[in-house]
């Protein structure tokens, strides 16, 4: 990002001359070619600290203008699965270099962490759709209601397979929004299928399907 540019001391020094003579701050900067704003900056350090010269700063000044935060907060909010090598090589077209460890702190100030992706079962919209039908419609249920329901379902194990981890860029308490998830499907070879159920009442016996699941 390009740096603001900053007044000479010349200039600076004309601004409270001018308003030492009784100059409005809007005759000045037309005069100067400054903005209005500026103008009344640079008279407020001058009544505050008898000078116009560049202060000492508590810090050092950020590498990451305030644009170039929000462009980031953009593309990670949009993708989080954006790499800090994504945003680095963003910043760079945008002129501004920084490395990695910026990236990481810039994003911290801002609520924003790397964590790891959580892994969610893949639904289609049809499933989606579906599941908040019923849930409408047993919204009014009573407790009654659930005590006579069995909840069963069945899932297949896998015992060899890479559980790779994704990370992404997310405040807290996010971790389920469909953005920050990744989807999974149970598939490969080497596994086992398993049943079970539970109720009100408690939780049924696991059951190991050696045959073909058909119901």
């Amino acid at each position: 990002m390009a740096e603001t540019k900053e007044l000479s001391k010349d200039t600076r020094k004309s601004i409270v001359d001018l308003h030492q003579t009784g100059k409005s701050e809007s005759t000045i900067g037309k005069q100067l070619g400054v903005k209005k704003s500026t103008v009344g900056a640079i008279i407020r350090k001058w009544k505050t600290y008898k000078t116009t010269d560049n202060l000492p700063r508590s810090g050092a000044p950020r590498k990451i203008s305030s644009r170039g935060v929000k462009m980031i907060m953009r593309t990670v909010s949009k993708d989080p699965r954006t790499t800090r090598g994504d945003l680095v090589n963003d910043l760079q077209r945008a002129g501004t270099k920084v490395t990695k460890v910026t990236i990481s702190n810039t994003l911290q100030r801002q609520g924003i962490k790397s964590r790891s992706a959580r892994r969610v079962p893949l639904l289609k919209p049809v499933h989606v759709q579906a599941r908040l039908k019923f849930a409408r419609e047993h919204m009014d249920d009573t407790a009654e209601d659930w005590e006579n329901v069995m909840w069963s379902d069945e899932t297949k194990v896998e015992l060899f397979g890479i559980n790779s981890t994704r990370r992404v860029w997310r405040k807290k308490n996010t971790e389920l929004h469909p953005k920050n998830t990744i989807p999974t499907v149970k598939h490969g070879g080497g596994n086992i299928m398993l049943w079970g159920c539970f109720s009100a009442k408690g939780t049924g016996r696991l059951i190991r399907v050696k045959d073909r699941m058909n119901g």
